[in-house]
């Protein structure tokens, strides 16, 4: 995420430096005709050019939103959600340094826009704007695909058992009463007969008296 941050960061303050220092506020440059052109201005409003005038309000929404990026930075797993945040970040932070550097004060500097593209949106903006809208497109995506922020797709680990299979379990209903029977027939052959009759054991032997010894 770090990375992505910082390369939308440094495109997006190398592209003002280059406008800043190339451009006269209020020229227009066409670079595809009427296409794409670049036109300097200051903005103090949101991207687009929206909202002008509230400079100090987005001062605040941008650091609070820059804060919270941070903090959440842990919970991401995902290298396309690391690529969002990382969009956002980098958007987010280019427009505030605007912000807090440039005319006519600190935390009410006016940010540079000079991307037009009037067959698109008639407003002008910069990098850091269409970083911070790449990032919500990319945030839309993901998010209705189901992507969590650790990389796994919603409903996988609660999917649906498989149905069984009709045939299999109609052949498993017709060999359990078989199997039962067998297994009764086993155990009626294995456990003797409790009521039955014990054979009559053979007669002793009858015992012969012996004669006692006569003594003269």
């Amino acid at each position: 995420m770090a990375g992505v941050a910082l390369c939308a960061y440094g495109l997006d303050q190398l592209s003002k430096y280059l406008v800043v220092s190339n451009l006269t506020e209020g020229e227009t440059v066409p670079v595809l005709g009427p296409v794409l052109q670049l036109l300097f201005v200051r903005n103090s409003g949101a991207a687009f050019s929206l909202a002008s005038g509230m400079t100090w309000i987005f001062t605040i929404i941008a650091s609070l939103v820059i804060v919270f990026i941070i903090w959440f930075a842990s919970r991401i797993r995902s290298k396309a959600w690391a690529v969002v945040f990382g969009l956002l970040l980098g958007g987010v932070l280019g427009n505030l340094t605007d912000r807090f550097l440039r005319e006519p004060s600190f935390g009410m500097g006016h940010v540079i826009d000079f991307i037009s593209t009037p067959w698109i949106v008639p407003a002008i903006y910069n990098v850091a704007d269409m970083a911070i809208v790449s990032s919500m497109v990319l945030f839309l995506i993901l998010s209705l695909r189901g992507i969590g922020l650790d990389g796994s797709r919603a409903g996988k680990a609660n999917a649906d058992p498989a149905e069984p299979d009709p045939m299999a379990t109609d052949a498993a209903e017709t060999a359990t009463p078989a199997a039962a029977a067998s297994g009764e027939v086993a155990a009626v052959a294995e456990t003797p007969a409790a009521d039955a009759p014990a054979a009559p054991s053979a007669p002793s032997a009858p015992v012969t008296p012996t004669a006692p010894e006569s003594r003269d």
